[in-house]
């Protein structure tokens, strides 16, 4: 008995340790999002995958839009509703996971996204700033289904793909187009319905983007993201 109570002790002390080191190499931008109660993804299900692609150059924009984050981050109800879909994702599909590519996003960086288009052909695919967007509220969380070695289904575009084949309106005719197979509309199907069936919201132009709530909710309900 002894011995097992040391154990857990340490294991205990070693947990701890960990968490407070990880607190310690926050950003200030991190530290922001955790004293506005946002959920770390990693914290929240260990076995969720995240490539954070605009913390990276493998973006719209070309460049690193987050320079001071590293962790994806969810308001709390987002989040409760992002661990059921991994949840029953996992049930049905053991060998696949979630891969999320964006979640909470300041606005200041929602700002830089939109200058990237405004003006263009392609400014309908970026929230205006001026409006507010979900992401900037922590309500919003772009991802794909991988298998566990992160490598992600076929869902016909990239993500952050600018035009109609990333659309989820008419997915049968974009198959007699030729512009998607019948896999990959099975695949974003997969997708579409783990995080339905979890409680999110679909949108019409994009099948990596899902919603928690309604934009006119979460002005209402949640903190802003500046």
């Amino acid at each position: 008995m002894k011995l097992r109570i040391l154990y857990f002790s340490i294991s205990l002390f070693f947990a701890l340790s960990v968490c407070d080191a990880q607190k310690k190499s926050l950003s200030a931008l991190e530290r922001q999002m955790e004293n506005m109660g946002l959920i770390n993804i990693a914290n929240l299900d260990a076995s969720i995958l995240i490539d954070l692609k605009y913390a990276t150059i493998d973006n719209f924009t070309g460049g690193v839009l987050y320079d001071s984050l590293r962790y994806a981050y969810l308001h709390p109800l987002a989040a409760n509703k992002l661990n059921k879909a991994q949840e029953i994702l996992k049930r049905d599909n053991p060998t696949l996971t979630l891969l999320v590519y964006d979640a909470a996003r300041p606005l200041r960086v929602q700002k830089v996204m939109f200058d990237k288009v405004k003006g263009t052909k392609h400014q309908s695919y970026v929230a205006d700033p001026a409006r507010k967007g979900l992401h900037n509220y922590g309500i919003a969380v772009d991802l794909t289904i991988s298998d566990l070695n992160g490598n992600a289904l076929d869902m016909g575009t990239d993500f952050d793909y600018f035009g109609k084949a990333a659309a989820i309106r008419d997915e049968e005719g974009l198959v007699r187009e030729g512009l998607l197979t019948r896999q990959q509309v099975n695949n974003r199907k997969l997708l579409r319905k783990t995080m339905l069936d979890a409680g999110f919201l679909s949108i019409l132009g994009e099948w990596w983007h899902f919603n928690a709530m309604p934009l006119s909710q979460a002005k209402k309900e949640c903190q802003l993201i500046e």
